[in-house]
């Protein structure tokens, strides 16, 4: 499981550069398809416009979590304590499926996993609109 803040770039000593980042976004807009795109973004921008100046301005500098889940699995203590370097742990997600995308533990999308100058991100395939966010929430 990989975790970072919501500002990859942030961090010192940084060496991929916007423009690589900025080049992969450039590809993922010519290669996505019209239903992949960031409508629930947009939504949220429009739903915001007829509310009073600056309410959504108040909560954009808010960090959040971002988790990348690649599976999970169960396994007991005897053998949590037995791993060593070079163990291997089988996970219930299997290889080429989608990653979970998950903000402060609420899933948010889904995506596959890239790679820009030798450094991994996540390319979104599915957005998972804030109605059934809200849905999931409420079970």
């Amino acid at each position: 499981m990989a975790e970072s803040d919501a500002d990859p770039a942030a961090a010192a000593g940084d060496d991929i550069s916007a423009d690589d980042w900025a080049a992969a976004l450039a590809e993922q807009e010519t290669s996505a398809s019209p239903d992949v795109q960031p409508a629930a973004f947009a939504q949220l921008k429009n739903e915001s416009a007829g509310a009073p100046p600056g309410n959504l301005d108040m909560i954009l500098d808010i960090p959040v979590t971002i988790t990348v889940e690649l599976g999970r699995t169960k396994i007991q203590i005897r053998n949590l304590l037995q791993l060593a370097q070079g163990s291997v742990i089988e996970l219930d997600g299997m290889a080429g499926e989608p990653m979970t995308v998950l903000v402060n533990g609420c899933l948010i999308a889904q995506g596959e996993v890239v790679v820009v100058n030798e450094k991994f991100g996540i390319r979104l395939t599915d957005i998972i609109t804030p109605e059934e966010r809200l849905r999931r929430l409420n079970r």
